[in-house]
């Protein structure tokens, strides 16, 4: 069997045969640090909060009067969880909300609810205040749905202009006298569905509106703006952003493109979240393993007007769509979170990082209690999923340089199933050590790596590895450990790390 390079290693697992040993041989992988690739961009880890659910009210936002420990109405304890991860960046507030929102509603002392359900108490100086408290950048989706470029210049005039201006003004009435920091600003979601139902023609002549009349008023912080791109593998938002792109006058400009992708087994969700078996297993995992021909298809078109890639990927919805945990309301898309929605999360930010070229953001669906959470809660109960175990393992990987490896992933089927057997990234971090994460996929036996490490003296490797007991385990309340990081350390010897690693398992060393 032929060696791959990381880059090709998914795509071409599902077609290479199956060697009769490669159950029981050590995966041969190797590192050459001389060759480094690009940077893998921090905001590839970044997070996504929308008004769904209890994702804002109970999962961040308590209120100021709440016996739960918060700091002005927001959770202590998810604050220091997620400063924990280094958060790059917040998407909020949606999403498909973001396209009815009513940013006016969300501010000064008199709010006015949408319903029941959407009480306006978190909005914009909420928002802002939460992003402070744990130290990460934010990406505003304003309305381009529903509403005018003017309203959100306004909102932009209201988070970022200084007192000098009126809206500015209204801001520091409200308690906030400093301009905010916008960093990434999202024209629309979803325009091709839930955001406007538009053709992409259509939806670029909105776009080079939102983007010129659309601006901070704070020039000393740089505002990258990301336009609406594909579902999936659709193609017609890629070609026609890009070639207006390539057209462009001086009036308006784009920094990135998004794509949404989700992992779902077949549309519309119905797999369920618990309880599953080891074919359900392997029928998401088929998903994230799709993602890398899924980037070079949009990256080719990109490429074709932007060949220098200054324009980013920016997959700003990913993650776990899975049908809603029995009980609660289909409409706030909460579900439990497993061992294999580590393994997915693990395959993905490996993906991310092969075309660190291109995808320099993505934003997981979502940060807490919906869709693939790092974070439930309940009242004043707090557990951290599988998947935030990932992310935070992948914390020396932000703005780390991409090594590349070599290796043969071999391939792992199961009721007819047939996926590559392991995964495998490195990334030499700013003060120079290199890390290297290997994952698991096979359910059934361990693996064993032998990586030759060219280019790198080291004595020893350490770090964590994920495992549990099933590839549905879960984390709870009554029992939030049952899958829980454990310390590793492996040998060096002749210049080569071996290790062997539990079945769906994901480890992340470091090289000493």
């Amino acid at each position: 069997m032929r060696l791959l390079t990381s880059a090709a290693v998914i795509a071409a697992a599902l077609i290479l045969p199956v060697a009769a040993h490669a159950a029981e041989a050590p995966v041969q992988v190797t590192l050459d640090a001389s060759k480094p690739g690009a940077v893998i961009d921090r905001h590839v880890f970044g997070q996504f909060a929308e008004h769904l659910g209890s994702g804002i009210y109970g999962g961040i936002w308590v209120g100021k009067d709440s016996t739960i420990p918060n700091t002005r109405g927001i959770r202590n304890d998810v604050v220091t969880a997620l400063k924990a991860l280094k958060v790059p960046n917040v998407r909020w507030p949606g999403g498909c909300f973001a396209d009815q929102y009513n940013w006016r509603r969300g501010i000064g002392p008199e709010r006015k609810a949408i319903g029941a359900g959407e009480p306006n108490t978190f909005g914009t100086d909420e928002f802002m205040d939460f992003a402070q408290q744990i130290g990460t950048e934010a990406y505003i989706s304003v309305n381009l749905g529903s509403s005018t470029a003017q309203d959100a210049s306004e909102w932009l005039e209201y988070m970022t202009a200084s007192t000098d201006h009126a809206l500015g003004a209204e801001r520091a009435k409200n308690g906030h006298p400093e301009p905010y920091k916008v960093s990434i600003l999202g024209l629309g979601n979803e325009s091709w569905d839930c955001g406007g139902a538009m053709s992409a023609d259509f939806y670029v002549n909105e776009m080079k509106r939102f983007s010129h009349f659309v601006h901070s008023y704070n020039p000393a912080q740089p505002m990258k703006r990301v336009a609406v791109g594909p579902s999936g593998s659709a193609e017609d938002y890629t070609e026609e952003v890009m070639k207006a792109w390539k057209g462009r006058s001086w009036s308006w400009d784009i920094d990135a493109l998004s794509l949404h992708f989700y992992a779902t087994g077949g549309w519309p969700p119905h797999m369920a979240d618990t309880g599953f078996d080891e074919k359900d297993y392997a029928v998401l995992l088929k998903d994230p393993t799709a993602m890398d021909d899924l980037i070079k298809t949009q990256s080719a078109i990109m490429d074709k007007y932007d060949p220098e890639k200054k324009v980013a990927l920016a997959v700003d919805e990913w993650g776990a769509w899975l049908a809603p945990t029995p009980g609660s309301s289909p409409g706030a898309l909460a579900q439990q979170n497993t061992q294999r929605d580590a393994v997915l999360a693990a395959l993905s930010l490996n993906v991310f990082a092969r075309h660190a070229d291109r995808v320099r953001m993505a934003n997981i669906a979502q940060m807490i209690n919906v869709l693939q959470a790092m974070i439930l809660t309940k009242d004043d109960k707090m557990v951290l999923t599988p998947t935030y175990h990932v992310f935070h393992m992948y914390v020396p990987f932000q703005d780390a340089t991409f090594v590349p490896l070599t290796f043969d992933a071999g391939t792992y089927t199961t009721n007819g199933i047939t996926l590559p057997r392991v995964d495998a990234v490195a990334a030499r971090d700013k003060a120079g050590k290199v890390w290297i994460a290997v994952t698991n996929i096979d359910a059934k036996s361990p693996a064993t790596f032998s990586v030759s490490l060219a280019g790198v003296k080291a004595t020893k490797a350490s770090g964590q590895t994920l495992s549990a007991p099933k590839v549905s385990s879960i984390n709870t309340f009554d029992a939030p450990n049952t899958v829980a990081p454990k310390a590793l350390s492996a040998k060096v010897a002749g210049g080569k790390l071996t290790v062997t690693v539990a079945p769906a398992s994901v480890t992340v060393l470091g090289l000493d």
